[in-house]
C-alpha cells in the first residue's frame, strides 16, 4: 500500500485566485521624466504669470540686489531637486537617502534670504514691505501652491510609496519652492524681518498641509489595494 498523499490542490486554487483576473501593468516613466513634466507645468505657469507682471520692475530690483539673484536661484533649484527626489521616494524599491537631494539648495534658499533681511539696516532707502504686502505674499505662495500640488499628487499616486510622509514632505517642499520662485514676478520690496518670516510661514504652510493630505493619500490606496486582494 502506498504510503504518497493525494495532491493537495488548495495551494493551486490560492495561487489561482491572487492571479486571477490580474491586468498587465504599464511601468512608470523614469522618476527624472515623471519630474521634469511637473517642472514644466511650474514653467508653464511662470511664463503665464510673466505677461502679467511687471518684468521690467523685476529685472530693476534684481539687479540691484545680487543676493536677492542668489535667493531666487536656490529657490528654483530647491524644486527641481525635491520634485525629482519626491517622484523618487514614491517607487517602493527607492532608499530614504533621495530626500537629502535639495537640502544643500534649500540650506542656501534660507541663508541668502536671511541675509537679505540685513538690506534694510545697510541700505537707508530699502522698500520694506508693509504688513499687507506680506500678507499678499501669504496669499500668492498659498494659492500658487494649489495647482501645483494637484498635480504633483496626481502624478505620485501612480506609484506605492512605502514612505508616505516624507514623500509628502518632499513632495511639499517642491510645491513650496516653486511656488515661493515665482512669487518673484510680484514681490516689489526689498527683503526684510517680517518679509522673511511671512514667506517661511508660508513655505512651512504648504509643506505641512501636503504633509498631511499626501500621507492620508497613499494611507487610502494602500487600503484600497489591500481590499481589492482576492480572498
Amino acid at each position: 500500500m502506498s504510503n504518497v498523499s493525494p495532491p493537495d490542490h488548495s495551494h493551486d486554487q490560492f495561487i489561482e485566485g491572487l492571479t486571477s483576473g490580474l491586468q498587465p501593468v504599464k511601468p512608470l516613466p523614469p522618476a527624472g521624466r515623471r519630474a521634469m513634466i511637473w517642472l514644466g507645468f511650474v514653467v508653464a505657469a511662470g511664463l503665464a504669470l510673466s505677461l502679467i507682471a511687471d518684468l521690467h520692475a523685476f529685472a530693476h530690483r534684481f539687479m540691484a540686489s545680487p543676493d536677492m539673484w542668489l535667493s531666487m536661484t536656490a529657490s528654483a533649484l530647491t524644486a527641481v531637486f525635491a520634485a525629482i527626489a519626491a517622484f523618487k521616494l514614491s517607487l517602493p524599491d527607492s532608499p530614504r537617502a533621495w530626500a537629502w537631494l535639495p537640502v544643500p539648495a534649500a540650506v542656501v534658499w534660507v541663508v541668502a534670504s536671511g541675509l537679505g533681511c540685513l538690506r534694510n539696516y545697510i541700505l537707508p532707502d530699502t522698500h520694506v514691505a508693509p504688513l499687507t504686502g506680506t500678507m499678499d505674499c501669504l496669499v500668492i505662495i498659498v494659492a500658487l501652491s494649489v495647482p501645483f500640488s494637484l498635480l504633483m499628487f496626481a502624478m505620485l499616486r501612480e506609484a506605492f510609496s512605502l514612505l508616505p510622509a516624507l514623500t509628502a514632505t518632499v513632495a511639499g517642499l517642491a510645491v513650496a519652492s516653486a511656488s515661493a520662485t515665482l512669487l518673484n514676478l510680484f514681490h516689489p520690496f526689498d527683503a526684510a524681518a517680517v518679509d522673511f518670516l511671512m514667506h517661511a510661514f508660508a513655505v512651512a504652510l504648504v509643506i505641512v498641509v501636503c504633509r498631511v493630505v499626501g500621507r492620508q493619500l497613499w494611507t487610502s490606496i494602500n487600503i484600497y489595494v489591500v481590499d481589492r486582494r482576492p480572498q
